[in-house]
C-alpha cells in the first residue's frame, strides 16, 4: 500500500511539474513579446523549449505562427496617384513637379518562405482545435494581408470555410464564446466588404465569386444578393444590376441598399422614368432626411419634362 501511495505522489508531482513548466514558458513568452514583439530576440528559444514541453498547446502554436509572420514582414512607403490604394487612406499627400496630387501609402509585404512556415503552425492549430472559428478568421485575415490586391487564395479559403459552416450542426467557438450560423454569415459579409473595397479587378472578381457562393449556401441572407448587384453596378452593367436588385425588392420591398442602388443605376442609364419609380420608393421607406432629398430630386426631374 505504501509503495502505491508513493507512486501516486510521484505521478501527481510530475503532472504538476509538467503543467507548471508549460505555464512558465507561457509567462516568459508573454513577458518577452510585450517588450520585444512577436519575433524579438529570445522568442524563438522560448518557443522551442515550450514546444518540447507541450507540442499541442494552442498559445504556443499561435506564438510560432506570429513569430514567422512577423519575422517575414516588411513595410515600405509607396507613391500612388490614386486617392485610395487597396482600401487604405494615404499617410501623406503632396504635389509632384507637374502639380499633380501624389499620395503616399504604407504597404506591408511578406517573405514567401517565412509566410509558409507561419501558416504551417496555423494549420496545425486549426487541425487540433477545429471548432475555433477565431482561428479560421485569423487565417483568412492573414491570407488577405499577404495577397493584397490579388486575393485568389483568400476567396478559395473562404468558400471552403463557408461549405464547412453550411454543413455544420453545432455552434462555433469564437474566443471562448459560442457563436451560431448567423454570426458566421455576418462575418462572411464583412469579408465580402473587405474584398470590395480593395477595388482591384482581381479583388472585385473574388468579391463576386464569394458573394455568389455564399448566396447559394445561405439564400436567406439578402446582403449576398445585394453584393452581386453591387458588382454589376461598379462594372457598369446597369441592366444586370437592376435585375438583381429587383429580386431583392421582391422579397424585401423596403431594402434601402437595393432601392438606393436602383436609383443610381437608373440615373446612370439616363432612364428618368425608372429613376422616379425608385425615388418614390425612397420617399416611402427611407429615413426622413433621405426621403426629403428624394422628393426634391423628383420635383427637379419633373421640371425638366
Amino acid at each position: 500500500m505504501k509503495r502505491i501511495l508513493i507512486a501516486l505522489v510521484l505521478i501527481l508531482g510530475s503532472i504538476a511539474s509538467y503543467a507548471q513548466t508549460s505555464e512558465m514558458y507561457e509567462r516568459r513568452y508573454n513577458l518577452i513579446t510585450q517588450q520585444l514583439g512577436p519575433a524579438g530576440l529570445g522568442v524563438e528559444t522560448i518557443l522551442n523549449a515550450w514546444e518540447k514541453t507541450d507540442s499541442t498547446n494552442l498559445n504556443m502554436l499561435l506564438g510560432r505562427f506570429r513569430y514567422f509572420l512577423a519575422k517575414g514582414q516588411s513595410t515600405e512607403v509607396v507613391k500612388k496617384y490614386e486617392k485610395k490604394y487597396l482600401g487604405m487612406e494615404p499617410l501623406l499627400k503632396l504635389k509632384d513637379s507637374l502639380d499633380r496630387d501624389v499620395y503616399y501609402y504604407q504597404e506591408t509585404s511578406y517573405d514567401d518562405e517565412l509566410f509558409g512556415k507561419s501558416m504551417e503552425h496555423m494549420d496545425k492549430a486549426i487541425s487540433l482545435y477545429p471548432d475555433r472559428l477565431d482561428l479560421r478568421v485569423l487565417k483568412a485575415n492573414v491570407y488577405m494581408a499577404y495577397e493584397k490586391g490579388s486575393p485568389e487564395l483568400t476567396a478559395a479559403y473562404l468558400k471552403a470555410l463557408a461549405d464547412e459552416a453550411a454543413a455544420r450542426k453545432t455552434d462555433w467557438d469564437f474566443e471562448g464564446e459560442m457563436k451560431d450560423k448567423e454570426f458566421f454569415k455576418e462575418a462572411m459579409q464583412e469579408y465580402c466588404y473587405s474584398l470590395f473595397v480593395l477595388a482591384t479587378p482581381a479583388a472585385r472578381n473574388a468579391f463576386m465569386e464569394l458573394s455568389q457562393h455564399l448566396y447559394k449556401l445561405f439564400p436567406d441572407k439578402v446582403d449576398y444578393l445585394n453584393n452581386i448587384g453591387s458588382y454589376y453596378l461598379v462594372t457598369e452593367n446597369y441592366k444586370s444590376a437592376l435585375k438583381i436588385y429587383s429580386k431583392v425588392l421582391k422579397k424585401y420591398p423596403n431594402d434601402l441598399t437595393a432601392i438606393q442602388n436602383c436609383v443610381l443605376a437608373s440615373r446612370m442609364m439616363r432612364d428618368t422614368k425608372l429613376e422616379v419609380k425608385y425615388l418614390q420608393m425612397m420617399v416611402k421607406y427611407a429615413p426622413e432626411k433621405d426621403a426629403l432629398v428624394a422628393k426634391a430630386r423628383i420635383e427637379a426631374l419633373s421640371k425638366k419634362k
